[in-house]
């Protein structure tokens, strides 16, 4: 069974990866030295596919699968993305 990314958003140590499932992953931009490096702007061109999250410009992949590997997940229900961002 594959997870798809649905949206990505940034706050400005995490970056946030929502999936079709409804799962909300939080991972730490110093995991990715090009995203944490990267302009807002940067940040906001990728594009979604499958399987994960690629950045043209920057050069970056990210795949679902990876994230998952270990990742702590945050369910929407208990930390919706809009709150934890305004919390930080």
């Amino acid at each position: 069974m594959t997870i798809s990314p649905k949206s990505v958003c940034f706050d400005e140590g995490t970056m946030w990866v929502s999936l079709e499932d409804g799962q909300i992953l939080p991972v730490a931009l110093a995991q990715f030295p090009a995203l944490l490096n990267a302009t807002p702007q940067q940040r906001e061109k990728y594009e979604i596919s499958a399987y994960g999250l690629h950045w043209e410009e920057l050069d970056e992949d990210i795949s679902i699968e990876g994230l998952l590997m270990g990742k702590q997940i945050v369910k929407p229900a208990l930390y919706p993305v809009d709150s934890t961002l305004s919390a930080r």
